[in-house]
């Protein structure tokens, strides 16, 4: 399974039926892909299609995996770059 379809399922799980976010969240992982995360819908849908969203936020998988792993503070990727909204 690659790193995009393992952090997929895990948002699958985190999300569930009904996340009460209301709106439409997009990650882009550049090259490697995206997830869309629509909320605005129940029951919630997540997948890895792109379309329109309410907010995009732009991170490298491995970042991400930084930050689940507490080795990077999220509030100092943003601040220099590595997390864009």
């Amino acid at each position: 399974m690659s790193d995009l379809e393992t952090i997929t399922q895990k948002i699958i799980a985190a999300v569930g039926e009904n996340s009460g976010l209301g709106k439409i969240v997009k990650i882009d992982f550049g090259d490697l892909g995206k997830i869309l995360i629509n909320a605005a819908q129940v029951p919630n849908v997540v997948s890895n299609d792109d379309g329109p969203a309410d907010t995009t936020v732009a991170i490298s998988i491995d970042d991400l995996k930084a930050m689940a792993a507490g080795a990077l503070d999220p509030m100092m990727a943003f601040m220099t770059g590595k997390i864009k909204i």
